[in-house]
């Protein structure tokens, strides 16, 4: 069991590390629930979900998979960072897990199934046990995510074994089910190709694919304090922001402001902001973006002004988003960059005050965003702009490698450039 415990140590890097234990109490429940009771009942549901989902009728297309380059993804953001290789590689197949919603892409998308996993739940207590002696707390909290976890790498290598794909393809670094997929790829001497699909930080697993495609500089420093990097670095930018760069917001008016709340957000800070905005700048429209994990209901934040609408994040892109704001407000979150690529304006306002979260990107520290401390300064910053918004998009240098070169608006095509040589030398 000390081999599988230091399996499962490696899959599970990021949810059992100490550092993501003190996270916010939001954040952590995008992954597991605080009440112990609905804890159990998400494990009750896994094992309903593996044994009775797609009894009747196979899941998988072997022609489909067989000797392909798979693209694993394990979300709608994962499938829009990685689709322009599936449609300029013609070998190249999106693959996820049999029970993984990819959104309004679930179409296109490859199953692998997962009903076997109920053959390896058995070495759920052993497991729990080892991590209990070694990582209580973490343990305690997250046992439903280790439950789940339990036969990824088992199925994986198996129907890796069986398929045999040229190479895989990721965009994530750290969930389990992408690190089961990782470490049983490496473990048959396939290769492996990691595509950043968001910003980093220090707290995810070394870099350890067989080539490492980094959007700038930032990533590649945090990596670096991450642990030893394994395999070949490139800095390519951001593809998934290519067909957008023509796009870039240069008006010098601000007519709508967009906030981009992410989990760890408090609603009741939100809807003070809301008011504030609505009552001070009345001649500005206000554009409320959701996470796409999100569970609260944003209607009644909706209702306080006709001025004030929704972006449903789980059909509209971030990108779609920033095209539609000259502004964008939010707390600790990805979007402050793809909004700076797109020349919006971002500025860093805290929403959860209470919860005492840094600056986890090193957005402010690098000069990618304004910061305000009140929302008294964030009125007296937007009014000052409100004919004369600053451009920001050279801001965004560090943490895009493309940007103000010759090959900004091309990082698809350094990527695929990369991809393919790697994957046909």
């Amino acid at each position: 069991m000390k081999k599988w415990f230091a399996l499962y140590s490696d899959i599970l890097y990021l949810h059992f590390s100490e550092h993501f234990l003190q996270l916010p109490e939001s954040a952590k429940n995008a992954y597991s629930p605080k009440n112990p009771l609905l804890r159990l009942l998400r494990m009750a549901g896994y094992t309903f979900l593996r044994l009775l989902g797609n009894v009747f009728k196979g899941v998988e297309h072997p022609t489909r998979l067989k000797g392909k380059v798979w693209l694993y993804v394990v979300s709608q953001n994962n499938y829009d960072s990685l689709h322009f290789l599936q449609q300029a590689l013609p070998d190249a197949v999106a693959v996820a897990g049999q029970s993984k919603q990819i959104g309004k892409y679930n179409a296109v998308v490859e199953r692998i199934s997962l009903r076997r996993k109920l053959l390896y739940y058995y070495r759920f207590l052993p497991l729990f046990y080892h991590f209990l002696k070694s990582r209580k707390q973490a343990t305690l909290r997250f046992y439903d995510v280790l439950y789940d976890a339990v036969g990824f790498y088992e199925i994986y290598h198996r129907k890796l074994q069986q398929y045999k794909p040229l190479a895989v393809v990721f965009a994530n670094d750290h969930n389990a089910d992408a690190r089961a997929m990782l470490l049983a790829a490496k473990g048959l001497g396939i290769k492996t190709i990691y595509l950043q699909h968001a910003s980093v930080s220090t707290l995810f697993p070394p870099l350890s694919f067989d080539l490492n495609l980094l959007e700038g500089q930032d990533s590649l420093n945090k990596y670096r304090q991450c642990g030893p990097i394994w395999g070949k670095v490139e800095l390519v930018g951001m593809p998934k922001a290519d067909k957008y760069i023509p796009f870039r917001n240069n008006s010098r008016h601000i007519r709508t402001i967009g906030i981009g709340c992410n989990i760890i957000d408090e609603l009741s800070e939100i809807e003070i902001l809301l008011r504030l905005l609505d009552l001070e700048l009345p001649e500005v429209s206000i554009l409320l973006r959701p996470h796409p994990r999100e569970k609260r209901r944003f209607n009644s934040l909706k209702n306080i002004s006709d001025r004030i609408s929704l972006s449903d994040s789980r059909n509209v892109s971030a990108f779609e988003y920033l095209q539609q704001i000259d502004v964008q407000i939010s707390a600790t979150s990805g979007i402050h960059l793809e909004a700076v690529l797109l020349n919006v304006w971002s500025i860093y306002y805290d929403f959860s005050p209470t919860q005492n979260v840094d600056d986890y990107y090193g957005f402010i520290q690098n000069g990618l965003v304004d910061e305000v401390h009140t929302s008294e300064q964030l009125i007296k910053l937007i009014r000052t702009h409100l004919r004369a918004k600053p451009d920001v998009v050279e801001r965004a240098q560090y943490y895009s490698a493309t940007v103000a070169t010759a090959n900004d608006g091309r990082s698809s095509a350094l990527a695929l450039q990369h991809i393919d040589r790697f994957v046909n030398p």
